[in-house]
């Protein structure tokens, strides 16, 4: 695992869906979904869906007609999300964003939560979704904007940092939050082929029932765990622990809240 921010494989599945979709992913999965519903698709694809947060909120928004199509790269997260989501509207199947295994033109909207930041090729991701929307089509995506605005995120990075002084485990600034630049998501988007380029800042109060809670979530649900477990063999939840203090100083005891806040992209297939 470690080097590899793409896999979220063995205890990160059921812990990410505990503890982060509640945390930080399920208001902004309404959002998405509002967004969606607007367009009244009918063929909807989803890549990336994880553990089905945003999937849930598609599927109470949608027409009955509607049939959705939710893909993850890793097996693990989708077993989680299709043993939480019973609805026959949802083909659940592992598709690589990079080389989607459907036919050119089969979807009215490409949806995407917080996930194009794992993709190695993001160019290639978008002429991907370029080609499986149907003329017409439209590609809707959110991505967190920089760790700074984040509180959460920011607070467990350094919490590690000073654990780890020598090799802080960077993957939050590194990979979820490094895909901020408005510029650059409007390049990659365009030079995909995709037109009508908006964006538009979302932010929302994530909310927490303990700093444990949050210092699991992070270190424990998401790829840091693999970073953390390279720096410090088989002392997880020792780390885990020692970040908790950190967590308390910050956002203070019992429940905490902090500030979310991410980008909304939208583009279309002319």
């Amino acid at each position: 695992m470690p080097g590899n921010d793409s896999v979220f494989a063995g205890a990160i599945p059921d812990i990410y869906e505990r503890l982060l979709v509640p945390i930080l992913f399920a208001p902004f999965a309404a959002d998405l979904a509002a967004r969606v519903a607007a367009l009244e698709p009918y063929r909807v694809l989803e890549t990336a869906a994880g553990t089905g947060a945003a999937t849930r909120a598609f599927a109470e928004r949608l027409p009955a007609q509607a049939h959705i199509t939710a893909t993850d790269l890793n097996p693990a997260m989708l077993e989680v999300a299709a043993r939480g989501i019973h609805d026959p509207r949802i083909d659940w199947r592992q598709a690589d964003a990079m080389a989607l295994p459907f036919g050119d033109g089969m979807f009215d909207a490409v949806i995407c939560q917080f996930g194009v930041m794992f993709l190695p090729d993001k160019l290639q991701g978008f002429r991907e979704v370029r080609r499986v929307l149907a003329p017409g089509g439209t590609l809707i995506f959110n991505v967190w904007d920089r760790l700074a605005a984040n509180d959460f995120g920011l607070a467990v990075t350094e919490a590690l940092t000073a654990l780890f002084p020598e090799d802080p485990p960077l993957f939050m600034e590194r990979t979820p939050h490094g895909y901020s630049s408005l510029d650059r998501l409007h390049e990659d988007v365009s030079g995909a082929g995709l037109t009508g380029f908006t964006a538009a800042v979302v932010s929302h109060v994530g909310r927490a029932h303990s700093a444990r809670d949050l210092a699991v979530a992070f270190c424990q649900g998401t790829p840091l765990r693999g970073e953390i477990e390279a720096r410090a063999p088989g002392r997880l939840e020792e780390v885990t622990n020692a970040v908790v203090p950190a967590l308390k100083a910050r956002f203070g005891p019992g429940a905490i809240e902090g500030r979310l806040r991410a980008i909304v992209v939208s583009a279309m297939r002319h």
